[in-house]
């Protein structure tokens, strides 16, 4: 006798087809809802700011100017005489380059390596092609062209300045990653400490991170209790606060670091008031020093603080504290031990905001600050815009990009390790 099958599983199998396709479309459709923002924020943010970095790592300028020559010196030892061919090699990349930028961009290269080799390049370009006197072109031997070469300017016989072609043959190098760390490569490519008076970007890398903690630190002692102040009023009262904490949003930066040159002068408010009470009788330096930079930064970057911490505190149900009091605990301590905890994630949210911002402030440190008071958003400008060496500009903000993503992994692993209350 056959038992006939249920007509449940084909039904059931049916359904989930049917579940597995709605979802497929919700999911379709969501992507497409959000394309034109990804595809925006792909094409204006992620693309130029790659295509910037790999700035940092080219090294193009000898190798378009020198391409013979750079073939020539591929398998010299970099120890014994330059080969002849490369003499000839030299003469003819120099001679047939006319474009004056290129020209330009490889002198200005080969005399970061060597002081002078600028007028070098620059004179063995004037006199070439080699010619006699009637001003026909000289048909020479390799060995001749080197004789002709050393003969018009000595220095070519010497091989610290081949070494420094070769080692600049490659179009890509970390030259430039390497000088910001204050370190460079030997010219057999061995990495070295660059020269005592010259190792300056390590030590604003450090100024620029102290400047941040000690920013972040002032800014979170001073928007704590503020924050916690303003979750404790009413909602009427509480909006009003917030809107008073905003209110710097709707000002320019430029507008706040004015008034606090005026604030704080040698004439100014601060100095006038504290002499009026008697506590100075000769008016403080707060002007072009480490400590205008950081009261200008922490009163600019106090609404990051306070925004965060406010908004973990105003989830924080008040029962908690009542209820350790309740049973015995001191007031402090159930504020230590019971509320202070819970803001933990308040407070990592805002001194990460307020730390990240810090480290890449320009405007506030050029106009308060001392020549020792400037962090490395001020040298990635002067390389941009004064001296227009992108390549060391890149190399400085993707090192300060790279610091960021750390603190960024850093707060993302702290917060994960952290258990939920």
């Amino acid at each position: 006798m056959t038992i006939p099958s249920e007509p449940g599983g084909a039904t059931s199998a049916t359904l989930k087809r049917e579940l597995k396709a709605a979802q497929a479309r919700k999911r379709a459709a969501a992507l497409l809802l959000i394309a034109p923002l990804a595809i925006f924020l792909l094409l204006i943010f992620v693309v130029p700011i790659a295509a910037l970095l790999t700035r940092a790592v080219q090294n193009p300028e000898v190798a378009d100017a020198l391409p013979k020559t750079v073939v020539q010196l591929h398998a010299w030892d970099r120890k014994s005489e330059p080969p002849a061919a490369a003499y000839a090699a030299l003469t003819t990349d120099l001679a047939a380059t006319q474009d004056g930028e290129v020209m330009g961009s490889l002198a200005r290269r080969l005399n970061v390596e060597i002081p002078g080799f600028r007028s070098l390049v620059a004179k063995t370009a004037r006199a070439l092609p080699f010619a006699d006197d009637a001003g026909h072109a000289l048909a020479l031997s390799p060995d001749q062209v080197r004789a002709k070469l050393i003969e018009l300017d000595p220095r070519w016989g010497e091989a610290r300045y081949w070494r420094a072609i070769a080692k600049n043959g490659s179009r890509y190098s970390p030259f430039y990653l390497l000088a910001a760390l204050d370190h460079r490569q030997d010219a057999f490519g061995h990495i070295e400490r660059t020269d005592p008076d010259q190792r300056i970007y390590l030590s604003v890398f450090g100024r620029t991170f102290v400047i941040g903690a000690v920013v972040t630190l002032a800014a979170l002692l001073l928007g704590y209790p503020l924050a916690y102040w303003i979750s404790t009023l009413s909602e009427r009262r509480a909006n009003l606060a917030m809107i008073l904490v905003l209110i710097p949003f709707w000002t320019s930066i430029l507008v706040r670091v004015a008034a606090w040159i005026v604030i704080l002068q040698t004439e100014g408010l601060v100095n006038h008031a504290l002499r009026g009470i008697g506590l100075i009788h000769a008016p403080l330096e707060l002007l072009f020093n480490r400590m205008g930079v950081y009261i200008s930064m922490t009163h600019i970057l106090l609404p990051f603080m306070i925004l965060p911490l406010y908004s973990v505190m105003k989830s924080i149900p008040p029962t908690y504290q009542r209820a350790a009091i309740s049973l015995g605990s001191h007031p402090f301590a159930a504020f230590w031990r019971v509320y202070v905890p819970q803001t933990y994630p308040g407070v990592g949210a805002g001194a990460l905001l307020v730390f990240i911002l810090a480290i890449g402030y320009y405007i506030t440190p050029a106009l308060l600050g001392g020549p020792n008071d400037q962090m490395v958003s001020y040298y990635v400008a002067y390389f941009t815009n004064v001296t227009i060496n992108w390549g060391m500009a890149c190399a400085l903000g993707g090192l300060l990009l790279a610091a960021t993503l750390v603190l960024y992994a850093v707060y993302g692993r702290f917060t994960r390790a952290q258990p939920s209350l």
